[in-house]
């Protein structure tokens, strides 16, 4: 009886610590996340009152509006082509950068530092780096190429140009969680394949890529999640002024210029409200699609 009120007792404790420790985390997830969702849903039913105040219940009149709004579904259009092109175009360049800088190779540290850098560097200081390198008139890129290309204000690729921002700007990010993918790989696997005579290209797609799926899995559905997010590079590279505008904003930047610039925080929020449907569509649709290609040990 004695042992059993010890084991009790210790059950009681953990349980009450463990809460305690994760208590600073779950008010922090509660207070800065679930309760703003709630907020914005119930403001997306209104429209704001004069000097933000006195807000007008207007029902679905937001959500009606939404639906007919072509600006709206220009910037989904838009958000979901940065999506995909800095998804997938990252994900590739970085698995294949982390497989090389897992090998044995000199300054093998100062590489992935370097390649790392861009994940500590200031938005606004990439910004501003990336929209000299675009320049149409002195930028390096059309020195470089000997073009005269508008970058960043033809509507018809503005969108990519800044997706290689965001793919750059991301690159360290993925390499770092890719290689801590491929050291819980056993090398028996590879010495077992090499003396079988598989090549480098084999055990890359038959040992590298199934072993290292759930990490894929986890890197692909963090990044179309932050993705779908995107604003700081669209709001710092392109001006108001710029004609490619409409061909670039985000649902996120859209949301901005309605709530803070016009003033409109209801409308505002039912743009959020869609951002919101659209990750949540997005996401479960991965994590049914992941039983078809994430092998888990």
């Amino acid at each position: 009886m004695a042992s059993i009120k010890k084991i009790s007792l210790r059950r009681r404790e953990e349980f009450f610590w463990g809460w305690l420790f994760i208590l600073p985390t779950m008010v922090g997830l509660i207070v800065l996340n679930i309760i703003p969702i709630f907020q914005t849903i119930y403001q997306s039913f209104f429209k704001t009152g004069d000097f933000g105040r006195g807000n007008i219940f207007v029902g679905l009149s937001n959500y009606v509006r939404l639906i007919n709004d072509k600006d709206v579904w220009q910037a989904l259009a838009n958000t979901l082509k940065y999506a995909v092109t800095e998804v997938v175009v990252s994900i590739a360049i970085s698995l294949v950068l982390a497989v090389l800088l897992n090998k044995k190779i000199r300054f093998r540290a100062g590489y992935r530092t370097i390649f790392f850098l861009p994940m500590i560097a200031a938005p606004a200081a990439i910004a501003m780096v990336w929209r000299w390198l675009y320049n149409t008139e002195f930028g390096l890129l059309n020195n470089l190429f000997g073009t005269k290309i508008n970058w960043i204000s033809n509507p018809n690729f503005a969108i990519y140009s800044i997706a290689v921002i965001g793919i750059w700007s991301i690159l360290g990010y993925n390499i770092v969680l890719f290689l801590a993918g491929l050291q819980e790989i056993p090398n028996d696997y590879y010495e077992a394949s090499s003396i079988d005579g598989a090549s480098g290209i084999r055990q890359f797609f038959n040992i590298t890529l199934p072993l290292l799926s759930p990490t894929i899995f986890f890197v692909v559905v963090t990044r179309v999640i932050g993705a779908l997010q995107v604003f700081d590079l669209i709001f710092m590279v392109v001006d108001i002024t710029n004609p490619a505008l409409t061909k670039t904003q985000s649902l996120v930047y859209l949301f901005y210029r309605y709530s803070f610039t016009q003033g409109n925080r209801g409308y505002g929020s039912t743009i959020v409200v869609l951002l919101l449907l659209v990750i949540m569509f997005v996401t479960i649709f991965q994590i049914i699609a992941q039983k078809k290609w994430v092998f888990y040990n």
